[in-house]
């Protein structure tokens, strides 16, 4: 789905005018990106997380050369589903537990999984 696909889809289900809702989704993906750029996380309820990671310099290779390169620190941009975008994908009912874990999960409890950075 491209931004524009997205601005057609708000304009049919919302009733904004086509500029309203491109307008908007210009502002929505504005705010995310200067919020990521900060180094802080996008958690939206019920879809999933943004996070930005810092990635140490490391020693590499070139696969056709086999050289041995050194690559730079960087931020990488993960993103992690929740667990009831998860349950979507694979056609699962959302359980009262799934629920429960995704509220700990927005809270910065961890899922109950276990598998939280």
């Amino acid at each position: 789905m491209t931004k524009a696909e997205i601005v057609e889809q708000i304009y049919e289900r919302v009733g904004f005018s086509k500029k309203e809702a491109a307008e908007l989704v210009e502002k929505v993906f504005e705010i995310m990106k200067e919020t990521l750029a900060e180094g802080e996380k996008v958690k939206i309820s019920g879809f999933g997380n943004f996070v930005v990671r810092e990635k140490n310099a490391r020693k590499g290779r070139n696969p056709q050369t086999g050289q041995e390169i050194l690559l730079d620190a960087r931020r990488v941009l993960t993103f992690k589903p929740s667990l009831v975008l998860k349950n979507v994908l694979n056609e699962t009912e959302v359980t009262d537990e799934d629920r429960a874990a995704e509220a700990r999960l927005n809270e910065g409890l961890g899922d109950g999984h276990g598998d939280e950075d």
